[in-house]
């Protein structure tokens, strides 16, 4: 590689992670091609964008990012390293974990996410429960909802009610009418044969 193609490396990448919120390099060493190619796949479908980079550059183009030092990352950027850009906190550690449901890797190096940095596969999980701000979001909205509903809820059902028992008590009045009609005829009835 030039040194102009480095250049350019180094610019593409920096681009990446210019206003990126959510940062992690995986390890997709020993994906063949067909199997990286779906892992790719899949991570378009999540709005993942994902790069194959080369530590040096990589670290490079984060050294020169004004106002995040990924210095703590530094460390893991050995070997094979896949550079996973997402608008969703925790959208590449479940991509990453379903993945490795029938594979071996892709396997997390380091993330940074939420202004925290966790290093090492072992913090997978953690990054998976992590909410991402529209779940957080979507609880928030249904946390405030659920007193609103369960008042309107109340106030919906109380016409019913009063409606119900107005028409149990309807019936009951309209039936009285109608047995005292059948005596009536039974009582002229009599009258003529008494004649």
């Amino acid at each position: 590689m030039t040194k102009d193609q480095k250049v350019v490396a180094i610019q593409e990448i920096k681009d990446l992670l210019q206003d990126a919120k959510v940062v992690y390099v995986a390890d997709l060493d020993g994906l063949n091609a067909a199997k990286s190619s779906d892992f790719r796949r899949q991570a378009f479908k999540q709005n993942i964008k994902v790069k194959v980079v080369k530590n040096t550059l990589l670290q490079k183009a984060m050294e020169q990012i004004d106002g995040v030092d990924f210095s703590e990352m530094f460390q893991t950027f050995k070997g094979n390293s896949a550079l996973m850009i997402a608008e969703t906190a925790n959208a590449p550690a479940k991509l990453i974990k379903d993945f490795r449901k029938k594979e071996e890797k892709p396997a997390l190096k380091s993330a940074f996410v939420q202004e925290t940095f966790y290093v090492g596969d072992n913090n997978l999980d953690t990054l998976v429960s992590i909410k991402s701000r529209e779940e957080m979001i979507g609880e928030i909205i249904g946390l405030l909802q659920s007193p609103i509903q369960r008042v309107v809820s109340a106030l919906q059902n109380k016409p019913e009610t009063v409606e119900a028992k107005a028409e149990e008590a309807a019936p009951a009045v309209e039936e009285a009418p109608a047995t005292e009609t059948p005596e009536t005829p039974a009582a002229e009835g009599e009258a003529p044969a008494a004649e």
